[in-house]
């Protein structure tokens, strides 16, 4: 009897289990409901460890938005921090560089506590295809969209509040918007915050700004270049899209970084085994696979 009694238990919770996660094959999305905040010393606004409803501890990377960096612990950390401060006009903040980087930081724990306590202790679903977001060896993490409690899109809470930009990754969207359309929506709601001086933007240098941007634009121009030299297509000329990473696959000709990210997005799911299978990713027709299949190899 007792023995019984165990067993229904552990069904009970299997089947809550399977109820909490279930699968949209129209936006490629799972969904998982009632996920769990886990404090770290290493959380930040977009970046965070959680709970999964199936216990899987991963690291969540919020798609859509970039908030600035807390912990810098190399250089391309440094230089994520110095584009951030660059794009919120906060660089030239106090009389010495170690002033403006500081206040960026302190700003950026702005959003982590934002994050913090938009989530902690309280239910919240995040939808996810799995994409890797470039972790580390030992850190799972994944790209993310996360509800709220609320109902609210955390990431269009964080540039709402102006806590962080409407920046990074994007993809179609929870509700089915194309990935074009929820940057715009973003980027209207980070004009809002703009405007009304929220957050990081009422410590941002409305003078310096314009150079500022121009600079950090002219150094993308220059690191792009570079990388694409030095890891362009292998001797062979060929690159197996279900290993290659964003940089690499960004050399063919005809991808770019939005086709890039979506074939990793795709590939997360299910590898392409065929050219053909390329033509499942949006905006990839009979056409650009033509142009693009001399530089693919299928292992």
């Amino acid at each position: 009897m007792f023995l019984h009694a165990c067993l229904i238990f552990i069904a009970s919770i299997a089947t809550t289990q399977a109820s909490e996660i279930t699968e949209d094959p129209s936006t490629g999305l799972t969904r998982y409901l009632n996920c769990e905040y886990i404090e770290s010393r290493w959380n930040d606004g977009d970046s965070f460890s959680v709970r999964l409803s199936d216990g899987q501890i991963i690291t969540a990377r919020l798609y859509e938005v970039d908030a600035i960096e807390t912990h810098i612990n190399n250089t391309t950390d440094a230089r994520r921090l110095r584009a951030q401060r660059r794009y919120f006009g906060i660089s030239g903040f106090g009389t010495t560089p170690g002033e403006s980087i500081q206040k960026a930081i302190d700003l950026g724990k702005l959003a982590t506590a934002f994050t913090k306590n938009a989530l902690l202790r309280k239910p919240f679903t995040i939808y996810t295809s799995h994409a890797d977001a470039r972790g580390g060896a030992n850190n799972k993490r994944i790209y993310t969209f996360i509800e709220t409690s609320e109902g609210e899109s955390l990431a269009a809470e964080l540039v709402r509040n102006g806590l962080a930009r409407a920046y990074g990754v994007y993809r179609q969207s929870p509700k089915g918007l194309h990935r074009d359309e929820t940057r715009q929506r973003l980027e209207d709601l980070e004009l809002r915050a703009v405007g009304s001086r929220s957050g990081i933007w009422a410590f941002t240098d409305w003078d310096a700004l314009p150079d500022e941007r121009l600079i950090e634009r002219l150094e993308e121009i220059e690191l792009s270049y570079a990388v694409k030299r030095s890891k362009g297509i292998p001797p062979n000329g060929k690159l197996n899209p279900n290993i290659a990473n964003q940089e690499q696959l960004e050399t063919i000709p005809g991808i770019g970084p939005s086709y890039a990210q979506k074939i990793i997005d795709a590939r997360a799911t299910q590898p392409f085994e065929t050219p053909n299978d390329l033509l499942r990713i949006s905006g990839i027709g009979p056409r650009t696979l033509e142009k693009i299949q001399p530089y693919l190899i299928f292992e």
